[in-house]
């Protein structure tokens, strides 16, 4: 009989304090490669594609620090990721930061190694130019994929200054090059001032399904998420989190912060209201650390990737106090 894995589990504070030891996202092992990996964090420093305030290149290091806080056991879900599949923390995608192009297919090339043999990667960004050549990777290894999209913003916008790649056009590009399944994307949280009418009906008119940030003021979104499981299906499915899809009272630390915006629960509910679906990956993006003075936006971030890792295919809810409460 085949002795059981021996599975990853993050070091504990009884075995080094908090502050101590090397950074790695929730204190994880780290390792080179993604061999034994159901699932990795991996960070990607990349804030070239930035059109205002810069900095989320020091996002996952930053990120990593805060990961300290959050424990193993999600005892609000009942979610047991350490005790149900391998994870490690594999570092940062290596990329030249100085031409955009170069970047982008740099950080697709590092993630077709990443998910070759169906690991899933949970990612710390860097802007949201990287999910362009994420979901690159992604579309040539599971055809046009779900989305869940939590911005402020559309990201759908044209050319900016002559240049086709930045972070407010990466799922207008994914759109163009097929990468979508048009009819399973949401876009949740948008709001705030517009370029033009256009903002939000480019995507709609080609399947997308915006949720405005009012239609969300004052309400829990478990309603909503029943309805894109309904709708999504088992189609192979990505998370796109930027941190200012939360209000800025929450996130300040973020390069263009938008009021009027999600609450932290309300983001808690979203992505555990993922659970179920078939996620292949997903990532949190936007964290700009030179704006966020007492750390909090990146505690939030390392707490949604938590969350994230906590609804991937394969992990195990076990029933707590707290969890019965939660119905997803």
């Amino acid at each position: 009989m085949e002795a059981p894995r021996k599975l990853n589990r993050p070091i504990t504070s009884n075995e080094m304090p908090r502050f101590g030891g090397i950074a790695t996202m929730f204190r994880l092992p780290h390792q080179q490669d993604v061999e034994g990996l159901d699932a990795c964090f991996v960070g990607v420093p990349f804030d070239t594609g930035a059109s205002n305030r810069n900095g989320t290149r020091f996002g996952p290091r930053k990120i990593r620090a805060e990961s300290v806080l959050v424990r193993v056991f999600n005892q609000e879900t009942g979610a047991d990721p350490y005790n149900s599949i391998q994870v490690a923390d594999i570092g940062d995608v290596n990329f030249s930061p100085f031409d955009i192009k170069s970047a982008c297919q740099s950080i697709k090339q590092g993630f077709d190694k990443i998910i070759a043999n169906g690991c899933r990667p949970i990612v710390a960004g860097g802007d949201h130019t990287i999910s362009y050549p994420i979901l690159q990777s992604m579309k040539e290894k599971y055809g046009p994929i779900g989305l869940i999209h939590v911005d402020a913003h559309t990201d759908t916008y044209g050319p900016l200054n002559g240049f086709d790649i930045w972070h407010g056009n990466p799922f207008r590009l994914a759109v163009e090059e097929g990468l979508l399944d048009c009819d399973k994307v949401w876009q949740i949280g948008l709001r705030g001032s517009g370029h033009s009418a256009m903002d939000a009906k480019w995507g709609q008119e080609r399947g997308f399904k915006a949720v405005p940030a009012f239609q969300c003021w004052n309400k829990s979104l478990l309603p909503l998420m029943k309805d894109i499981r309904e709708k999504m299906g088992d189609t192979p499915v990505y998370i796109s989190f930027d941190i200012d899809g939360l209000d800025p009272s929450v996130a300040p630390g973020t390069g263009t912060p938008e009021i009027g915006g999600l609450t932290s629960m309300q983001g808690l509910e979203i992505v555990r209201g993922c659970r179920g679906l078939n996620v292949v990956g997903g990532d949190v993006v936007e964290v700009s650390p030179p704006y966020d003075q007492n750390g909090a936006t990146s505690v939030v971030a390392a707490n949604l990737l938590f969350e994230m890792l906590c609804v991937l295919p394969g992990v195990k809810y076990t029933e707590t106090a707290f969890s019965p409460a939660f119905q997803i």
